[in-house]
């Protein structure tokens, strides 16, 4: 199966009609019926990492300020102890010992899974990222989990293509703000990188891609991309499947990866 990154914006993304909004609600799993699906959520944080196992996860409200409905939303999907014990297998043998936890759905999860599968009929376990670690280890993550997407297993790296929550709220940027250009320049990059392959530049975008950091303060929303990159396989490359942008400066990309023919 194909691994996933998509940008799952402000968690009131399931409220609004958006283009983010109404892909994710037509893309759905991109025609596919996995097994299970693994959400790599940027908020799900732990150091080193953590595969929730419990077998039927409740919901996390990690924001606030938002639409008072949202504390009403449910995801009701199952979760899969197997699965996470698999993967946990798969990281042991790699070299990247994990942790299982019962851990219930953070919006970094129930938003993009809501509107792709509304059903919430497929199990689903979540993995962490560790903000400590760069690029270059979730990629090795990724890798390790490969095998699950071999058999039919769908990785979902959900985060943010760019993602400065200080520059969004110091400026008060409305919903349909145009984005200005060192954001439309570094998701241009993003977007040029992974369509090449480019795993060096994509792994040190801070200091190669243009206003890296500015777009990325912090790495955790980033870092979802890295293991569903290396979930595709070595030498894998991308597409991106959908591109728009919400309140200026959180570019709303998603990307599908392949591996390498």
């Amino acid at each position: 199966m194909k691994s996933l990154f998509v940008s799952h914006g402000a968690p009131n993304l399931v409220l609004h009609d958006t283009e983010a909004r109404n892909f994710l609600r037509d893309y759905g799993l991109g025609g596919e019926t996995p097994r299970a699906i693994l959400v790599v959520s940027a908020h799900f944080t732990h150091a080193g990492p953590a595969l929730s196992a419990g077998e039927h996860p409740e919901m996390i409200y990690d924001f606030g300020g938002f639409e008072p409905e949202l504390r009403t939303l449910i995801y009701p999907a199952p979760g899969a102890p197997d699965v996470a014990a698999e993967a946990a297998r798969l990281l042991e043998v790699a070299g990247h010992p994990a942790v299982l936890v019962d851990r219930g759905f953070d919006h970094g999860t129930w938003v993009p899974l809501m509107l792709m599968c509304p059903q919430a009929d497929i199990p689903v376990v979540q993995l962490s990222v560790d903000p400590r670690k760069g690029p270059a280890e979730h990629w090795k993550l990724g890798r390790a989990l490969a095998p699950l997407a071999e058999s039919g297993m769908l990785i979902v790296g959900s985060g943010a293509a760019t993602h400065n929550l200080q520059e969004l709220f110091g400026r008060g940027y409305p919903l349909d703000a145009a984005a200005p250009e060192w954001v439309r320049a570094f998701g241009d990059w993003l977007d040029e990188k992974i369509v090449e392959g480019d795993l060096e530049s994509l792994e040190n975008y801070r200091r190669k891609g243009p206003f890296g950091a500015e777009n990325h303060p912090t790495e955790e929303h980033l870092l979802p991309l890295f293991v569903a990159l290396g979930a595709a396989g070595e030498g894998a490359r991308g597409r991106r499947i959908h591109t728009s942008r919400q309140y200026g400066v959180l570019m709303m990309d998603a990307y599908a990866f392949e591996a390498a023919a």
